[in-house]
């Protein structure tokens, strides 16, 4: 199935820090390839992976799963410790969600977690009825393109495949259940003026993780999509400062 143009994979190998860069559901790499280039530019070793079913068709997304989603950012982790002595991971909506999984597994094998608006809890109801749904009904209507700056624009679909989204609840729930083993430091970007992802995914994180590691900066220029929104540049200084911060070895490779 062909890529459309802008959608790719991006990758660059630099330094001995590495950062996994997860887009989000229904997306495409397009919403943070500026992010992952500014990461790039400063040194750093950057993996973002289109994940399976996303920047082609949703028809085709219909026919996976997030399992297959995650499966395919496991890859690209693995490659990026191949090659780097720390890994941090990064994502945007239910690529924050899957940034955060990633961490609970891997332990130690992940530096620190950056998410922005991410989305770990069911913001809607009906997604019970779903499989159900999904017998009737092949697509609902989209929820790419929530940016408030002007011109702005996410490559993404215009209709969410039901199939697809019926398997959401179980990532969902078992991240919150296992977000205790999250020890590695966070930092979340949040705007309050949210369309897609309500307060909810942010009030868990804020009970779960207590254990002085999560830091929450407000966006109050931006929509969900804020790595392409007002308040993109303050996301990629703020996640190239966290990073500096909590790694161990130079962001330049020697």
């Amino acid at each position: 199935m062909p890529v459309m143009p802008g959608a790719e994979p991006y990758h660059h190998r630099g330094g001995r820090v590495g950062v996994l860069l997860c887009h989000g559901f229904t997306g495409s790499p397009q919403s943070l390839r500026p992010w992952a280039e500014h990461l790039a530019a400063a040194g750093l070793s950057v993996e973002l992976p289109r994940l399976p079913g996303h920047g082609t068709t949703w028809q085709e997304m219909s026919h996976t799963r997030w399992e297959d989603w995650y499966a395919e950012l496991d890859r690209a982790l693995a490659g990026l410790r191949g090659h780097c002595d720390e890994v941090f991971t990064a994502g945007l909506s239910l690529g924050g969600c899957m940034a955060l999984r990633l961490a609970e597994v891997h332990g130690p094998g992940i530096r620190g977690v950056v998410v922005v608006n991410p989305s770990i809890a069911n913001d809607v109801p009906l997604l019970a009825l779903a499989p159900l749904l999904g017998l009737f009904v092949s697509s609902v209507r989209g929820v790419a393109g929530d940016i408030k700056k002007e011109g702005a624009r996410e490559l993404g679909y215009s209709r969410t495949p039901v199939k697809a989204a019926a398997t959401l609840p179980r990532l969902w729930a078992l991240t919150q259940s296992e977000l205790h083993k999250v020890t590695q430091p966070v930092l979340a970007f949040h705007s309050p003026q949210d369309h897609v992802v309500k307060p909810t995914s942010l009030r868990i994180l804020r009970e779960k993780l207590t254990g002085g590691n999560l830091d929450v900066v407000e966006l109050n220029d931006s929509y969900h999509v804020a790595t392409l929104d007002n308040d993109a540049d303050r996301i990629f200084a703020g996640s190239l400062e966290f990073i500096n911060a909590n790694a161990s070895v130079p962001l330049q490779g020697e």
